[in-house]
């Protein structure tokens, strides 16, 4: 039997921010999406602590990442029952599971001219705890094809964001920002900014032992270390051309300290003030450079909630109306886990879903494995 273009879709996806798995029941009517389901659930301390210490190497890690990739199918499941629950449905109703995974490494293009992207889970497990077909490992496919593998979600942005005739920017705030440019003549640009959540999360927790900043008020009372912003801005991945993507591996807390060398006497609360201040510097300045003309930058991810940062924002694009994504029909904490809904329907249904010119892939490539139900 042929998958239904207007079925069921479940999206999963746990970001490079670690704060948890969110998941949502869609469907693509028309080429629109629609939710109708939203669920999430913290990673439970100890996987997180995992996963993160997998971002680095270690010993016995082979072992380990697998381990932490069973636990995390786990969590999904557990997602995805929610959302069978809440929408009343079956697994037989629901099409396919789009599931991203846990990335641990991104390396594209790097060592032997190919690099790898590496996202952990056991799609196999999934499929089999579910008895939903399962679509995985949906960057590696661009990366064989000579892309970065990421970002995956400006095509989708194009078509739920997307207006025609008018520019329009979309900007995820998750544990990287990436900025997705939708052109008034339909063509789409998308590539990463640099670090959003991974270091505020980091410092945050490190300082204060809250699991994140809260509105940004602990930045907003914190003054910006000019000095230390300066040397953050420094780092040669901001001034790179796109198509470029990046992460953990390189913007880590060892990243960080080492820039706090510079600074010895920088406060708490001001490093935290500086990392909101490069945040929505480096996205700024991308938006400037890339979008001019652009009048809308629609925030999604769960930086979207950042009141500071996104005051900052509006404040450094003044010439341009900021604004959640719930203002545009999709609130900040679904889009990406529809991205990955979509993602699953393009490859059930055998349609590319990267874009080369986001991904520098050598042309438009189907995503994903597929583990049948």
């Amino acid at each position: 039997m042929s998958p239904d273009r207007d079925g069921w879709f479940i999206g999963l996806m746990s970001g490079t921010s670690l704060d948890g798995v969110d998941g949502v029941l869609a469907r693509f009517p028309a080429g629109q999406c629609t939710v109708a389901h939203h669920a999430a659930a913290p990673l439970p301390p100890a996987l997180r602590a995992e996963l993160l210490a997998l971002n680095t190497s270690g010993p016995d890690e082979l072992h380990r990442a697998a381990l932490a990739g069973n636990a995390l199918a786990r969590c999904y499941g557990a997602v995805v029952q929610r959302l069978l629950e809440a929408a009343g449905l079956q697994p037989r109703d629901i099409q396919a599971i789009g599931a991203h995974g846990q990335t641990v490494r991104h390396r594209p293009q790097a060592f032997d001219g190919t690099g790898y992207t590496l996202q952990l889970l056991n799609p196999a497990l999934l499929a089999e705890a579910t008895n939903i077909t399962v679509v995985a490992d949906l960057r590696a496919r661009d990366v064989a094809a000579g892309g970065q593998g990421a970002p995956l979600v400006p095509a989708f942005h194009q078509r739920v964001f997307g207006q025609a005739g008018r520019a329009v920017a979309v900007l995820n705030l998750g544990g990287i920002a990436n900025l997705s440019v939708l052109r008034a003549d339909g063509s789409v640009l998308g590539f990463d900014c640099g670090p959003a959540n991974a270091l505020l999360d980091h410092w945050c927790q490190l300082h204060t032992g809250q699991d994140y900043d809260r509105a940004g008020a602990w930045a907003a009372g914190g003054r910006v270390l000019p000095q230390l912003l300066q040397s953050l801005l420094d780092e040669p991945f901001f001034a790179l051309t796109p198509p470029k993507s990046t992460g953990r591996d390189l913007f880590n807390p060892a990243w960080l300290a080492h820039h706090l060398e510079k600074t010895p006497a920088a406060g708490a609360q001001d490093v935290q003030a500086t990392l909101a201040e490069l945040t929505a510097a480096c996205c700024a300045q991308d938006v400037r450079r890339h979008a001019a003309g652009c009048a809308l930058l629609i925030v999604c991810g769960g930086g979207a909630y950042n009141a500071h940062v996104m005051q900052r924002l509006q404040a450094l694009l003044p010439g341009v109306r900021v604004g959640g994504s719930q203002q545009h029909g999709l609130p900040p904490l679904q889009v990406e886990a529809a991205a990955f809904a979509w993602l699953a329907r393009q490859c059930l249904h055998g349609e590319s879903a990267n874009l080369p010119a986001a991904t520098g892939a050598r042309g438009p490539r189907i995503l994903g494995a597929i583990h049948q139900a």
